[in-house]
């Protein structure tokens, strides 16, 4: 049976997390050939496996996506292999520091401004031209329900997020006429690393409290998968979504609703 992305190339940054390596599995079961980039020795090989476990290609690049020449590699290492870029998942992304805005180490906020800011801006300034090659495609931006509300004690990443968000809409204005698609997922809570980490940083001695507190207080009672999103990523690759151009869109159980 023919896959929806038969014979289109996905080129996903952070594809050893959780959603990351959820939807490199999902393009490869629709027939996509992967692109998964992450630091080195994050696991990189394992998505691979899976990808091509469920019958179709992919190739792992280390890379650090706050650097422009790593950047630049993946990009290129996408068009060497495969021919080009169809769709582009910008989805890398750190937590940071958890503490109090005023407390925060200078170091740490830079860290996490340059991987979800300057990584999401570098990652569709190098993938960008390549699509234009091929006559477009789509691009998903990873931003969060943290960047559409406040979110105490994790102001770089709020910060970060919002501008993901404020980005991505100049995104899909600038390259819509070029037949590139650019819109933005805002997940939260979902049962991720990320959020093992927020929980341990609101409280250290009790993180499953924290976990069930804030699943409780969802209007589903309940986390979201990391495959849930995988397939929000991929309807928004799809040409189902042909019309969806500089879209914000919440996948957080209904928690930005109220």
């Amino acid at each position: 049976m023919a896959g929806r992305f038969d014979g289109k190339v996905v080129v996903i940054t952070g594809a050893a997390g959780g959603i990351g390596r959820a939807t490199a599995e999902r393009f490869g079961s629709e027939g996509a050939r992967v692109v998964a980039v992450d630091l080195p020795g994050t696991g990189l090989d394992d998505t691979v496996a899976l990808v091509q476990a469920a019958g179709t290609e992919a190739i792992a690049v280390a890379a650090d996506v706050t650097q422009s020449d790593q950047v630049e590699r993946y990009a290129n290492a996408a068009k060497d292999r495969f021919g080009g870029i169809n769709f582009f998942f910008n989805n890398a992304g750190i937590e940071g520091w958890f503490g109090p805005s005023t407390s925060y180490p200078e170091d740490a906020f830079d860290r996490v401004i340059a991987v979800n800011l300057k990584g999401v801006w570098l990652g569709m300034k190098y993938v960008v031209p390549i699509m234009r090659q091929g006559g477009g495609g789509a691009i998903v931006n990873t931003a969060s329900t943290a960047g559409l509300g406040a979110t105490p004690n994790i102001i770089a990443y709020g910060a970060s997020k919002h501008a993901v968000v404020g980005m991505t809409k100049t995104a899909a204005i600038e390259f819509g006429p070029e037949g590139i698609r650019v819109n933005a997922i805002c997940p939260s809570p979902i049962e991720t690393r990320m959020m093992r980490s927020l929980e341990r940083g609101t409280d250290p001695d009790h993180p499953e409290a924290v976990h069930d507190r804030i699943a409780a207080a969802n209007p589903l009672r309940r986390y979201g998968e990391p495959e849930e999103v995988a397939a929000l990523v991929a309807f928004l690759c799809s040409d189902e979504a042909s019309y969806l151009n500089g879209a914000i869109l919440p996948i957080d159980g209904g928690v930005r609703a109220r």
